[in-house]
């Protein structure tokens, strides 16, 4: 653990911590613990997988999860992360960064369901059958099938997630949804000019829902673009004042997008894909920094291990210690149990 103070070190220890977004994951779990991070929501599809595809990724982690000896457990419902954090596990809620595997069969989302998915993004930057994403030129809203495919998540109690959304698809989505919505790692377009940021219109239609927007360490989304200076928590905190005073800090909540593998060089597949295929939300942060996984976070917290130098921020940075167990996994916890159920 990062050196921090005794009262950021023993408040990070104790606290129930949920990364709402973790991108990918080889099954290497020690980071997470070192971190003490209780649960996260990890990315067990490609970003552009098919059906068949997603459903050999969801086998996958089924069969790592059910073995005997299994540092993981798997997350259906809440009472799950309490129940992997007192057993010194970490709680698996399984995820997707783009709903492209249910094609046009609203009937997919049941089965999904039923294998474990619990968070599902409408699209992941591009278009789909759903909605627009974030980088689409003209801005589509949400399609009737999208508004079909939220009623039915809402009903089966999978979140409903908008991170990569476009503008007009995320406002449409939570006028849609009975539930809360989540911006599960995504930060302020006010404070940086991203694409992949949040309007304040969105991120107070989203705090409408009862969701909640989770503040990110990815670089490029706390990067304000005007020096050579890497992005450090001192600009993660400028989005976390914004994002507090425009929906409250109990509507804020934690998504790192970090990797979990053994060896970086795993990922370098994924950075040159962004890179290479969405070149306006990345090149400008590549020109500045490199194009390396270890350079796409902040300089002083990037990696599970430097989670407590978040911790000890948000404290020196006046926040109580309240308000720092919310955005670590506590808002999280309440609102998945109003999506889930329980």
């Amino acid at each position: 653990m990062s050196t921090v103070s005794p009262q950021a070190a023993a408040l990070h220890k104790d606290a129930t911590i949920i990364d709402g977004l973790i991108f990918t994951c080889d099954g290497t779990i020690e980071p997470l613990k070192q971190g003490n991070v209780s649960a996260i929501n990890l990315t067990v599809s490609r970003f552009h997988a098919d059906f068949a595809e997603a459903a050999d990724q969801v086998a996958d982690w089924l069969v790592r999860v059910e073995k005997p000896d299994s540092p993981w457990r798997l997350v259906l419902k809440t009472d799950d992360i309490r129940q992997a954090k007192k057993e010194g596990k970490v709680g698996l809620i399984m995820g997707w960064q783009n709903m492209r595997p249910i094609g046009d069969r609203l009937e997919r989302l049941g089965f999904f369901h039923r294998l474990g998915l619990r968070v599902m993004q409408i699209t992941y930057n591009e278009r789909n059958f759903l909605g627009d994403g974030c980088l689409e030129p003209h801005d589509g809203g949400l399609s009737a099938m999208g508004k079909r495919a939220v009623e039915e998540m809402n009903r089966l109690g999978i979140a409903v997630d908008l991170s990569h959304v476009g503008e007009r698809t995320c406002l449409d989505a939570a006028a849609a949804s009975s539930k809360p919505v989540l911006l599960t790692h995504a930060n302020t377009k006010t404070v940086a000019m991203a694409a992949r940021n949040k309007t304040d219109a969105v991120i107070k239609a989203v705090g409408a829902t009862g969701g909640l927007l989770g503040v990110s360490v990815y670089g490029p989304m706390c990067w304000d673009g005007k020096s050579n200076d890497r992005p450090s928590l001192k600009d993660f905190l400028r989005h976390v004042d914004h994002a507090a005073n425009l929906i409250g800090p109990e509507k804020l909540s934690l998504g790192t997008d970090f990797p979990i593998v053994s060896d970086l060089a795993k990922v370098s597949a994924t950075t040159s894909m962004t890179l290479n295929r969405y070149p306006g939300a990345i090149s400008k942060y590549a020109d500045a920094f490199g194009n390396d996984i270890r350079t796409r976070y902040l300089s002083d917290c990037g990696s599970p291990q430097e989670l407590p130098r978040l911790t000890e921020a948000l404290l020196n940075h006046g926040w109580n210690e309240t308000q720092v167990r919310g955005l670590l996994g506590e808002n999280l916890m309440r609102v998945l149990a109003q999506i889930w159920g329980a």
